[in-house]
């Protein structure tokens, strides 16, 4: 019966196909250069979005040091490639176990910590770590690193186009969903909405807390570290900011948010909204729109916060019972 009832309904299939096909076409049918840009930003995004969501949506444990974990995916690539010319594909995996045992030496001092300290926490970790690095000469300091300029072979991931990069993208997306959606059917993903709900209630009932808290952590720093990986290839350059900027950890939060905090389609959905925006943004203001892009954010948190906690796909489930029936008397 719990297999049943977990199976998603055949209208939410046929979405999910046609959104899977839509992505699959998009860079086809979208052939410039400068929409084909828009979606692999829009893919990195969700990717990440995606990453922060199992540990700050399923679990709500709401990390804002998640760039911490993407900074340090991203340097590593490139770090291993200027030091001993490794080529970046052999330093993602490297990036990634990194990233794993920061998460544990970050979180088993930090999960002692609950509710609004444990987020400033984490800005704290991610900020003293932006500062060493910018000041760490063997990683560039401020001025960072860069990656090969032309491609030895394919496994420097260096392409002349945006097309091998947005499927790229695009599988590791998938790959970040289909986990997601395999872990939230099992006692993993009901532990984890057990601790978002009470702590002390789930701890009472037998949940593992503080483990199940730093294995979703761990996971979540994975695939951010994928994410920055991947940004760090295919830009070919990083420096603290882009890297470790609590702007970066920033965008994760308030895409997951927007769309709907943990669920699976939630950061999806607010990357969908929030990167066009920002682009537009950005063309609106020759190029210098970063700032407005900040104030809209600041206003969508005020606005989440204070009406939709829930974000838009919450918002969409309550909503969609309501307009079938009004359809259905009509």
């Amino acid at each position: 019966m719990r297999k049943l009832l977990a199976q998603p309904a055949s209208g939410q299939r046929v979405s999910i196909c046609l959104l899977a096909i839509a992505l699959v076409l998009y860079p086809l049918v979208f052939s410039d250069a400068f929409y084909r840009d828009i979606g692999v930003t829009f893919l990195l995004a969700a990717i990440s979005a995606s990453a922060w969501n199992i540990v700050g949506g399923y679990a709500g444990q709401v990390s804002v040091g998640h760039s911490m974990f993407f900074g340090l995916g991203a340097y590593t690539p490139l770090l291993l490639y200027t030091l001993w010319g490794w080529p970046p594909l052999a330093g993602i995996p490297v990036g990634i176990l990194l990233s794993i045992g920061l998460a544990i030496i970050i979180g088993l001092p930090t999960f002692r910590l609950s509710g609004h300290y444990f987020s400033m926490a984490t800005i704290a970790v991610a900020e003293l770590i932006r500062i060493f690095v910018g000041t760490w000469a063997l990683v560039g300091g401020a001025i960072g690193l860069q990656g090969p300029a032309l491609a030895r072979g394919w496994w420097d991931l260096t392409f002349r186009g945006d097309l091998p990069y947005y499927y790229i993208f695009l599988a590791v997306l998938a790959l970040v969903l289909a986990v997601t959606f395999v872990l939230e059917q099992r006692r993993f993903g009901y532990y984890l909405r057990a601790i978002k709900s009470s702590e002390r209630a789930a701890r009472s009932l037998g949940v593992p807390v503080r483990r199940t808290k730093l294995q979703a952590l761990a996971l979540s720093a994975a695939f951010a570290a994928m994410a920055g990986s991947l940004y760090g290839v295919k830009t070919g350059f990083i420096d603290p900011d882009s890297g470790f900027g609590i702007l970066v950890s920033v965008q994760m939060v308030i895409f997951a948010a927007l769309g709907g905090a943990g669920t699976l389609f939630g950061p999806l959905i607010g990357a969908l909204i929030l990167v066009p925006l920002q682009t537009a943004a950005n063309t609106w203001f020759g190029g210098g729109g970063s700032g407005a892009t900040f104030v809209i954010y600041g206003g969508i948190i005020v606005l989440i916060a204070r009406f939709e906690p829930g974000g838009l796909f919450d918002l969409w489930r309550r909503l969609a019972p309501l307009l079938r029936r009004r359809a259905h008397a009509a």
